[in-house]
């Protein structure tokens, strides 16, 4: 798990995006996996961008697949299932709108800052 973690922040990290959050949800009953990864980015671009070097990485250092991913079309809010890892790459107006972090308040939060 925690190399599936690190994998994916650091792919988000080569793309530059921003405020990388983890939050562990394995406490929660009905939780539909047990980490959500959450980041931002400023355009469409950049946003469809950082999905793609992860699904990259993943696939090349852990041989891992993603399930599912929704949201490519307009890369405004990509979501990409890796069962136990659920990544949500915003554009920044988006992430501030929906407020995901907050819908899981008591989760424990990891942030991650950018390493040059």
């Amino acid at each position: 798990m925690e190399k599936m973690i690190e994998t994916i922040v650091n792919a988000i990290q080569d793309k530059k995006g921003k405020d990388i959050v983890s939050l562990d949800l394995t406490g929660f009953d009905g939780a539909i996996c047990s980490h959500f990864i959450v980041c931002n980015a400023d355009s469409t671009t950049q946003v469809a961008g950082i999905a793609d070097g992860i699904e990259k990485d993943m696939l090349e250092k852990l041989g891992e697949k993603v399930w599912r991913i929704e949201g490519q079309q307009n890369a405004f809010w990509i979501a990409m299932d890796y069962l136990d890892v659920v990544v949500h790459i915003f554009q920044t107006e988006l992430r501030e709108f929906y407020k995901l972090e907050e819908l899981w308040a008591d989760a424990p939060m990891k942030k991650y800052d950018y390493e040059l």
